[in-house]
């Protein structure tokens, strides 16, 4: 856990993750993610206070858990719910265009955010059995063509093998894919529009000849663009204004430790990642 005056590198990605979303979205995330769970409730109870929550197991909306329990479908998360949806009022929402916006990981992310979370090691699944089975889109993949937009995440960028050229499997769809692009392939949602990680944010260049191509528009303090560099198995294009990430407020630190006392968020960093602290100086700016 941070000191008083500090604060963890887990914290500031799930603060980075919850920026993402704005006021009044429809926001849903999948089942077991942790970090975008978090997130999506320390937005309800910042800056997007007009938002609809969806929970991503329970389909409950707008509940009010005293804490993020360590399993998504625990009942607390339905707790104060205003409404819970059936599986199926969802997805005629998310194929009507009524979801703002969804989190998806992956096991593999490529550059234009397509995420696999089907197979690794083999182009060729099922025909050729893999090297990893994982668990499934769980639906993703319909989910992902029609919402508006995606906010991609991972907190295994340094590996080297979460983003990375192509995609052993494509799940769920981003901008452009072998078959063709969105547009191309008749589907109504807006694709992903960031991609936070542990060591930087990205956004996702549509204009011009980029087609939707993953940019580096963020670093965390302590990394610099060759380490990201080496980590992104594609053509790592940076942003002309590349800056560093914000740090997070008080009150969004407050609302983060009340929510997840917990530290579920903290179950997808490895260990190296949760010994990156930051601190605030006496003027409250980071001394990162």
């Amino acid at each position: 856990m941070s000191r008083a005056g500090s604060f963890s590198l887990d914290e500031w990605f799930v603060v980075a993750l919850a920026r993402t979303i704005r006021d009044e979205e429809v926001t849903f995330h999948g089942f077991g993610s942790p970090c975008a769970q978090v997130a999506m409730h320390v937005a309800k109870r910042t800056h997007a206070r007009r938002m609809l929550l969806v929970e991503g197991a329970t389909y409950a909306c707008n509940p009010d858990p005293p804490f993020i329990p360590p399993t998504g479908n625990d009942a607390s998360l339905q707790r104060g719910a205003a409404y819970r949806m059936r599986f199926e009022e969802f997805f005629d929402a998310a194929i009507r265009g009524d979801v703002d916006r969804m989190f998806l990981s992956g096991g593999q992310i490529d550059g234009y955010g397509n995420t696999n979370v089907t197979a690794i090691g083999t182009d060729d699944y099922p025909t050729t059995s893999p090297k990893v089975k994982l668990g499934g889109g769980g639906g993703g993949c319909n989910l992902a063509a029609t919402i508006g937009h995606l906010t991609l995440w991972t907190t295994r960028h340094r590996s080297g093998r979460a983003l990375v050229q192509h995609c052993d499997f494509i799940t769920d769809m981003g901008h452009r894919t072998p078959a063709g692009s969105r547009s191309e392939l008749g589907y109504s949602g807006g694709g992903p529009q960031w991609l936070v990680t542990e060591l930087g944010i990205f956004d996702f260049d549509t204009e011009g000849d980029s087609q939707g191509a993953a940019r580096l528009r963020q670093l965390f303090p302590d990394v610099d663009v060759e380490t990201v560099r080496a980590a992104t198995g594609f053509e790592l294009r940076v942003a002309p204004d590349l800056s560093s990430v914000r740090p997070p407020s008080a009150a969004e630190l407050a609302v983060l430790r009340g929510i997840d006392p917990l530290g579920v968020r903290r179950s997808e960093f490895s260990a190296a990642e949760l010994r990156r602290t930051f601190s605030y100086s006496a003027s409250g700016r980071c001394q990162c």
